[in-house]
């Protein structure tokens, strides 16, 4: 394939689309009752989601500065790599490219398999046939056209809202329903307002990942801070809501013993079809954010290839000459997705790189400091409101989360560091590569 570079085609709405649609997958369906139960009652759980909100919306406007003045693909990895130095950029991207990026794009894939069986049933190899299915149709539309990717990943995010609005708006608006018929009795004990605060963190994940486009935007010096923002924001107040609908809907034992509370407050409120509607609400839910993984998972390995970073790196950093996409970093972040499909690592994997990541997106809020001390911020671009104190806040979340895991999982966040660091050699290698 000949020198090419990615076409800048990806809208506002699209990137919006990103944002939205990577954050609110499963989780919303599934955490009220963990939340609920370590926050304690109805009042400190919705401060829970808020504060989580608050913490993960101080991350989002700090990157966002550094979006701004470093406006290149590759998001976070491109970033630590300009403000800290290459190597701590390429262990990201390394990391990002063979673990982490392709094991949460099967973990997607599985997740919507698993829910279809809800309408039909089928064997274990059948689902992973099925994902391998959805997985390869989304391939080839991101493949045919980034425009593609981007219509599915506005359409799902359209289509995951409406059983999410549907519940909020029944549920906040009928005069009775059996909910908050637990609330005057005592709290409910649970693991406190720190783990409920943990809890919400996961749920807010993967906003990050619309920085990988950022080459593909049109101005995205004063796009990307808008639609991160606007974005997260955006996802509180549905979060805080979708949870005010669910403890009207039900009494506050029955969230806390429920494994998916999403899908009993849909039965309340929608009778017997209840949890058909929100099954069919959560494939589609699932179906954007593995739309939404897989798009910018490329970004990174492409990125990292047009620098040479990686082995084949000629191959995975070429731009489709005629169609403009990563065709090649699509595919490769494809086949190790259907190996962990069908090996099932996916969610050891990515359980492994929790401490890791974290560690990562911390100097990434930590970066926007170095980059005001290194340059003045240009007249006219974005800069985080309130500096220094929302960089602060999304630091301690960070610095919160990394010694929150690593208590409760100090075997696992070890093996993830060893598997980042053994990204060493291959950076030492291919460097030697490059200068010789």
């Amino acid at each position: 394939m000949e020198k090419s570079t990615l076409k800048k085609s990806v809208t506002v709405v699209e990137a919006m689309a990103i944002v939205v649609g990577m954050i609110i997958g499963s989780g919303i369906f599934l955490k009220p009752g963990i939340v609920l139960g370590n926050a304690g009652s109805p009042a400190m759980s919705i401060a829970a989601w808020i504060a989580g909100g608050i913490i993960t919306l101080a991350s989002a406007l700090s990157v966002a500065e550094i979006a701004s003045a470093i406006p290149k693909s590759g998001g976070l990895y491109t970033y630590l790599e300009e403000l800290y130095d290459e190597r701590a950029g390429f262990l990201l991207g390394w990391v990002q490219t063979v673990i982490s990026y392709p094991a949460s794009v099967a973990a997607q894939a599985i997740a919507f398999s698993i829910y279809a069986a809800y309408f039909i049933p089928i064997s274990g190899i059948q689902q992973k046939l099925l994902a391998t299915g959805v997985l390869i149709f989304i391939l080839v539309m991101n493949i045919l056209s980034t425009k593609c990717g981007g219509i599915i990943q506005t359409l799902a995010t359209v289509g995951k809202l409406i059983p999410i609005v549907a519940i909020i708006g029944v549920g906040l608006l009928s005069p009775s329903l059996p909910g908050f018929a637990g609330s005057s009795q005592e709290a409910l004990q649970g693991a406190g307002f720190g783990a409920a605060i943990l809890g919400t963190l996961w749920a807010y994940d993967g906003w990050i990942g619309v920085t990988n486009m950022a080459g593909e935007l049109k101005n995205p010096s004063k796009t990307l801070p808008k639609v991160i923002s606007i974005g997260v924001l955006f996802v509180i107040v549905v979060y805080a809501l979708f949870n005010l609908a669910i403890f009207r809907a039900l009494p506050l034992d029955q969230i806390v013993a429920s494994a998916t509370p999403g899908a009993d407050a849909a039965n309340v409120l929608f009778g017997e079809g209840g949890a058909t509607f929100i099954t069919a609400g959560i494939m589609v839910s699932v179906f954007g954010a593995l739309n939404g993984y897989l798009m910018t998972a490329a970004r990174v390995p492409q990125a990292m290839g047009e620098r040479g970073q990686l082995p084949f790196s000629r191959i995975l950093g070429a731009v489709h000459p005629k169609l403009r996409t990563p065709a090649n970093a699509l595919i490769f972040q494809s086949l190790l997705a259907l190996v962990y499909i069908f090996s099932g690592t996916f969610n050891t994997l990515t359980d492994l790189l929790v401490f890791v990541l974290w560690i990562f997106f911390t100097m990434g809020v930590l970066g926007v400091f170095i980059l005001r001390k290194r340059q003045r911020p240009e007249e006219g671009k974005y800069r985080v409101p309130l500096y220094p104190i929302t960089p602060i806040i999304g630091a301690v979340g960070g610095v919160y989360i990394l010694i929150s895991t690593l208590i409760d999982a100090p075997f696992r966040s070890v093996i993830g560091l060893a598997i980042t660091l053994l990204g060493l050699p291959v950076y030492q290698w291919m460097k030697k590569k490059k200068e010789q």
